[in-house]
């Protein structure tokens, strides 16, 4: 039985699910670089989390924030880009204020430089992290970093290096799919050298038990036919498998005050509620589109993979190409597309050269509104 009205769905950006499901993989890894730097190592890279929109990145740093408590004596600083516009706002987010005045020179020395307390100022990023490191092991994860000011980004990305070679010290990620270009601006090598997840859909499996765990733990049985049902309609994207459990949950609740079981047509009855909250954010993601001028390339991409689950390099391009027309020049056509990938719209889910989409069903939205090329 539900504890409260609420239900056990948490529908909303970054909220933290009831039961975190299909990271399973993901987590094994985070949790295995904890424990070397808990063991005072340097980490084995930096890593890097990035997809589209509403699969769960936000979600899973906090998820580590939080596991840091299993493996003193780490400690972590979790903030959002927009915090930091510049590297004395992000020393400070990083160290209690004034924090660096208190240390001895010895404990701030790093490659031949020598902070000396009460000599004003704010010491270099490079010397505030390796301070901190040296004292306990420090994690230090940045959301929404595909908005984080290139130079700001420089010195960090310097400064993580320098630090997380001898220290323990790492350095997390996360952003959408043009994280990585706006990386490579900041600093070539980075990329290639960082641990990357990828954060997409989840599986069958994992999509199943996102929605049968926060139900049994509220005391509901989920029927098979329901849950294969929920799996259908939620395309595996984390954010709607909380508002369609929620939407499902509601009126499973409204029908009995105490559901005990969902069927296959308490499902249907949680479509219209979920139907009209999927809508809502689709027509934010239209107008999103119809603002960067990119609707009629979306509608032809969205026609291109219609009735298909991947594109080439080739294929992609040849409907963007179309959408553009008068025979547009290389360059304008990776433009777009990269400005579709930017959106989340599409983007690479995997390491082979196949594009797919942020969620197939946005597709057909665009495909029954925009109009055609």
């Amino acid at each position: 039985m539900a504890r409260s009205n609420r239900g056990p769905f948490r529908p909303g950006p970054g909220g933290m699910p009831p039961h975190l499901a299909g990271r399973e993989d993901e987590q094994s890894l985070l949790r295995d670089v904890l424990a070397d730097l808990a063991e005072g190592m340097p980490p084995r890279a930096e890593i890097v989390l990035h997809g589209p929109r509403g699969n769960g990145k936000t979600v899973l740093l906090r998820w580590l924030e939080q596991e840091v408590a299993a493996f003193p004596p780490l400690e972590v600083v979790r903030l959002a880009a927009a915090e930091a516009p510049n590297e004395a706002a992000l020393a400070g987010l990083v160290v209690p204020d004034l924090w660096w005045n208190r240390l001895t020179p010895e404990e701030v020395s790093l490659a031949g430089f020598v902070w000396r307390p009460g000599q004003g100022g704010v010491p270099p990023l490079r010397v505030i992290l390796s301070a901190r490191a040296r004292k306990n092991p420090l994690v230090v994860l940045i959301d929404e970093a595909h908005t984080l000011d290139l130079e700001l980004g420089r010195v960090l990305l310097n400064a993580s290096q320098q630090v997380g070679r001898d220290l323990p010290f790492l350095l997390v990620l996360a952003g959408t799919p043009n994280l990585e270009t706006h990386l490579n601006r900041m600093g070539a090598s980075f990329w290639g050298r960082a641990e990357q997840l990828r954060i997409g859909r989840l599986d069958p499996g994992g999509t199943r038990a996102g929605f049968r765990e926060p139900f049994a733990n509220a005391g509901i049985e989920a029927a098979d036919g329901a849950l294969d049902e929920m799996i259908r309609l939620s395309q595996g994207y984390p954010y709607f498998i909380q508002l369609l459990g929620d939407a499902v949950w509601r009126a499973a609740h409204e029908a009995h005050a105490a559901p005990r079981r969902v069927e296959r047509a308490g499902v249907d009855a949680g479509v219209p509620r979920f139907d009209a909250a999927k809508d809502a954010y689709y027509r934010n993601r239209f107008e999103e589109l119809e603002r960067r001028s990119l609707l009629a390339v979306g509608r032809a991409v969205a026609d291109g993979f219609e009735g298909r689950d991947v594109l080439g390099f080739d294929e992609l391009n040849a409907s963007v190409r179309l959408a553009l027309g008068d025979a547009p020049e290389h360059a304008q056509v990776v433009a777009a597309r990269d400005a579709l990938r930017d959106l989340g719209f599409i983007w690479l889910a995997g390491a082979r050269p196949e594009w797919e989409p942020g969620i197939p069903s946005l597709m057909d939205y665009v495909r029954e509104f925009a109009p055609a090329p």
